[in-house]
Formats: C-alpha cells, sequence, structure tokens
C-alpha cells in the first residue's frame, strides 16, 4: 500500500436493515476497526463511519409481513445493530442510515448533477414482473439459470458460481422468490448511468496499482466484456427516495447506498463543526485519504459505479478499496440449517468479543481468500496463545511484585537487550498493521511471548523467591516480565481492546505506541485480577445449540 496520509476517512459496507448482524458481518467491520485503531494509536486522524442500508424491496415486503411502517422497523434494526457493534468494539465514530435526510438531499444532488453533465440517460425496458405481488422484481427476488455457467438458482443480477453479471430478462427459466411464479415481461422507463463514458478513466485508475493486485485483475475483467450503462431506478412500490420531478420512480439502493458514504461523513460533520468536510471529498483534497472496506462480492460496485459516479460530480475517487473474502464457519458456508448462522448477540452471550476479533485478525491477510471460523479451533488458540501465553506473563510476575514490593516495580531494567528486541520489533509489527496482514502481527507478537515466557522460565522467580537475600534480583525480574507483558499488550490494543482496557487498569497507565521505547521503573500497578478467562468448549456447542434452535 502506498504511503498513508495524516487524515483518513474510513468505511464499512452498509449492513442490510431487514435483519440481525452476524459473523459474517463481523469479519468486516472488526478488520477495518483493527486497521483504524491502529492509526489512531499512532497519531493519525481517523474518522470511522457505517450507516445502515435501509432501503430497498426487501425491506419495504418485511415490513408488510410485520405489519409495521418500514420507518419504525429500520429504526429498531438500527438500534440493535449499533448496540452488536459497539459490544464487539467496532469503534464508529458515526453510524447513521440510508434513510436520512442528508442522503436524500445528496442523492437528489447527485443524480442532478449527473443529468446535467449528460451521464444520465433514460429508455424503455423489458422488466419481470410478479403479477401476483403487484410489482416488478428486483434482481434479489428474482431466480433462475445463469445464462453464462449454467449454475441454478442464481440471483437476477449475478452469478454466485462464476461471477458473470447480466440482466434478469437474461436468466434461463426464471421464477420470483416471492410467489414462485414465472415473472411476466413488461416494459417500463427506466433511469441509466452512462458508465460506459467513464471507461477511459476507471481503466487508467485500476492501472495505476492503486488497488490490491487480485481486486484489479477482477475489475479488469468486466472491461473485456464491455461496461454497460448501469440501472439507477426502480418502480413503485419501493421504499427509498423518489426521483425528482418523476412519479412513481425511485433511486435503486445501489445509487444512494454508497452516497450514504457521503451522507453520514456530512451528518459527522454536522455534530461535531471542526471537520472539514470539503477537504475528505473535493479532488486534491488536503492531505486526506478516503477508504472502503468491503467484502469481494461487492467488488463491481465499489471499483466501476462508485468511483465514475464520484468523477461525474467531480468528487475525489476512493484511495484504496480493501476487499476481504468471505466467511465460512466450521468448514461451510453459513447456514440457518446447519446451526452455523451465527448472530453477533448469539455469540456475545456466551464469549467475550476479543475472542473472535484475536481469531480473525490471526487468519485476515490484505488478499480476498475466504477464511473458516472454527469454533473448536477458536477455542485452543485462546487458550493456548491469549491465557497460556500472553496474559500469563503478567500472572507469573504480578504476585510477587504485589506482595513482596507493595506493587512497585524495580527502578532497573534487568534485561535491556531483551527489552530492545521487543522494542525493535515495533517497525515490522507496524508496517504488517499497515498492510492489513494481520496474520504477520499476531505472528511476530507470539514469537516475542514465546520469549517472554522462556526469560520467566529461566529466572524461575517462584524459586528465587524462596532464597534469603534475593530480593533486588526477585524485583528486578519480576518487573522485567511486567514490562515485556506491557510491550506486547500495547502492540495487540488494536486487536484486544477489552483485554487493553483490563490491562491498562492493572498497570495504572494508558497504552500508548511511542510510550514503550521508555519501560516502566518505579511504577505502581494495582493487584492482579484475572485478566481474560478460560474458555470451555461447552461454549462454543451452546453458540451452536441456540443457533439451531432458531430455526426449529
Amino acid at each position: 500500500m502506498s504511503k498513508i496520509a495524516q487524515k483518513l476517512l474510513v468505511t464499512c459496507a452498509l449492513p442490510y436493515a431487514n435483519g440481525a448482524i452476524h459473523l459474517g458481518h463481523l469479519l468486516e467491520h472488526i478488520q477495518a476497526d483493527i486497521w483504524v485503531r491502529y492509526h489512531r494509536m499512532r497519531g493519525k486522524e481517523v474518522y470511522f463511519i457505517c450507516a445502515d442500508d435501509a432501503h430497498g424491496t426487501p425491506i419495504m415486503l418485511k415490513a408488510q409481513q410485520l405489519k409495521i411502517k418500514p420507518e419504525v422497523m429500520i429504526n429498531k434494526i438500527k438500534k440493535e445493530h449499533e448496540k452488536d457493534l459497539a459490544d464487539f468494539f467496532i469503534s464508529y465514530d458515526n453510524y447513521h442510515s440510508t434513510h436520512s435526510i442528508e442522503n436524500r438531499k445528496f442523492s437528489e444532488k447527485i443524480f442532478l448533477i449527473l443529468k446535467k453533465n449528460g451521464y444520465i440517460k433514460s429508455k424503455i425496458i423489458a422488466q419481470p414482473y410478479d403479477p401476483i405481488q403487484g410489482l416488478f422484481l428486483p434482481d434479489r427476488f428474482i431466480k433462475g439459470t445463469c445464462p453464462k455457467c449454467s449454475a441454478t438458482h442464481q440471483y437476477g443480477d449475478n452469478c454466485e458460481l462464476c461471477g458473470a453479471t447480466y440482466n434478469s430478462t437474461k436468466l434461463i427459466n426464471p421464477y420470483s422468490t416471492i410467489s414462485g411464479i414465472t415473472p411476466e415481461i413488461r416494459n417500463t422507463k427506466h433511469f441509466f448511468f452512462d458508465l460506459p463514458a467513464f471507461s477511459h478513466i476507471l481503466e487508467n485508475w485500476i492501472k495505476s496499482e492503486t488497488l490490491h493486485k487480485h481486486v484489479r485483475n477482477k475489475t479488469q475483467e468486466w472491461f473485456k466484456c464491455g461496461l454497460e450503462p448501469w440501472d439507477i431506478t426502480r418502480d413503485a412500490p419501493y421504499f427509498g427516495f423518489q426521483i425528482p420531478n418523476e412519479t412513481k420512480k425511485y433511486f435503486y439502493v445501489w445509487l444512494d447506498a454508497p452516497i450514504c458514504y457521503i451522507s453520514t461523513f456530512k451528518n459527522l460533520c454536522n455534530k461535531k463543526r471542526n471537520i472539514d468536510f470539503n477537504s475528505y471529498w473535493e479532488k486534491n483534497g488536503n492531505n486526506t485519504d478516503l477508504y472502503h472496506f468491503i467484502g469481494k462480492d461487492i467488488i463491481y460496485f465499489h471499483t466501476l459505479f462508485w468511483p465514475a459516479i464520484l468523477e461525474g460530480i467531480n468528487y475525489r475517487k476512493p484511495t484504496n478499496i480493501l476487499v476481504h473474502g468471505y466467511l465460512t464457519i466450521n468448514g461451510t458456508k453459513m447456514s440457518k440449517s446447519r446451526g452455523t448462522f451465527i448472530t453477533a448477540r448469539s455469540y456475545l452471550e456466551h464469549l467475550d468479543p476479543d475472542c473472535l476479533r484475536y481469531y480473525y485478525a490471526a487468519k485476515l491477510s490484505s488478499g480476498i481468500n475466504d477464511i473458516d471460523l472454527n469454533l473448536i479451533d477458536l477455542v485452543r488458540n485462546i487458550n493456548s496463545y491469549i491465557v497460556n501465553k500472553v496474559v500469563n506473563i503478567a500472572a507469573r510476575n504480578a504476585g510477587f511484585i504485589t506482595k513482596r514490593f507493595h506493587g512497585k516495580l524495580s527502578p532497573r531494567l534487568a534485561e535491556p537487550g531483551i527489552y530492545a528486541r521487543f522494542i525493535s520489533a515495533e517497525k515490522k509489527i507496524g508496517q504488517a498493521f499497515s498492510d492489513r496482514e494481520y496474520n504477520k502481527v499476531i505472528h511476530e507478537i507470539m514469537l516475542l511471548a514465546d520469549l517472554a515466557n522462556q526469560y520467566t522460565d529461566n529466572q524461575a522467580p517462584w524459586i528465587l523467591a524462596k532464597k534469603e537475600n534475593k530480593e533486588e534480583n526477585l524485583h528486578d525480574i519480576c518487573s522485567m516480565g511486567i514490562n515485556l507483558f506491557r510491550v506486547l499488550m500495547t502492540y495487540l490494543k488494536p486487536v484486544l481492546p477489552g483485554l487493553s482496557s483490563r490491562t491498562e487498569k492493572f498497570l495504572n497507565i494508558s497504552l500508548h505506541w511511542e510510550d514503550i521505547k521508555n519501560p516502566l521503573l518505579n511504577h505502581k500497578i494495582t493487584p492482579f485480577k484475572k485478566l481474560f478467562q478460560r474458555l470451555e468448549i461447552h461454549q462454543v456447542t451452546a453458540i451452536l445449540e441456540k443457533s439451531s434452535n432458531k430455526i426449529n
């Protein structure tokens, strides 16, 4: 990744407001949050934002099913989403909604600018229509056989198997997922964004090596097929924003959803008043970067459609699109029928959020490979690495400091050479954080944890404590152990905010990256209390059982 600016605006893809946050969502939010927390620790000014994606036919239909207004439903779900994300320590500066005053204004404004600049065209098109439901079917509500690879039960806009994108009218043997009938084809007027007009600009942007090579290669595949105008409207009935000066025409959710990145930030600026909104969105922004964390299923929208929209209104394009793969659980796709569709709340009822944050970090890299969450493996990893390696360093030394030295650390550093080795790892660990190579971060930290435990094993303070005239040695050795633990927890702070907070209370300090150069000497710590609970297998089996029961 190229040099990162001093001021950053970071977003995650917007969770859809018709269901709970689940562990798949959290892969992205945790990945982004670790990155944000690291850069904040290094003194950068970071604004981290997200919002609920609250528009579309699914929202409308679910609200009808619940016999409530869509606004009531999305407000309730938004509160649940915010609580779930906060309980996993996702440190958003603002969490908003696509169904907001700001987003309506920006959607209308951007549409009118694009139209004035000649990038909006209208034409009559054929669309699948469900006469039983009385509505034109969105892509998510029509399935059929992929026209490219012949995979069955694929959605109306893209094939999950081969990645092909297409018009829903091209599906073979289509059927409505609402009523099950074969849809009729009816004509209707729609507005289109002239994506092909930006082909040259987008190709140059992609070739500039801004994007990760895997994302770049995937995006370039679509150029081979040729870019097509993008349908940005939907017909009534629809829950969303009506298009200015049109009747029964609404903005497609994939127009106003990315625009919500802009409107959510504007909402934050209205709250804080000291943020220069324009410097983050205008071209040639004043030492600012814009980063979007997304899943690989929405690369198309973020590397082609969204940058073209921004170019069309003379806004800056993203500095980078940071893409991750899918999540599987116990080796298979998340499935309600298998009991592996696990919500954030179901997880939190049984496990510490830091456990999931650590497990994801230990597997995540900057690539777009899928990762698997094996719940038994999670238990083993947390017990082996967090409890037995990291926290154990503090547990083995703190009691002596409290009981024998009134909680005060030694005025000397017993092993400056070992401490220097811990500090010298800072550059490598920091670069891995910045590059989103979190698996490398964890690997390097655990090597240091092994070294710290080896030091304690060799010095054996529990034996030294029984000998006469060894008080000074005991004090120095145990203080050294506490200092090594402090460095490790400083490195782990972006990953484990819960454990870090408890550590800060125990050490009676705040963990700051730049402070580790100076060891804690003559410093009073608080009495040690258990910092992390060992996990038991029954905790993860309870999560799976609860997930299974929800569908029975």
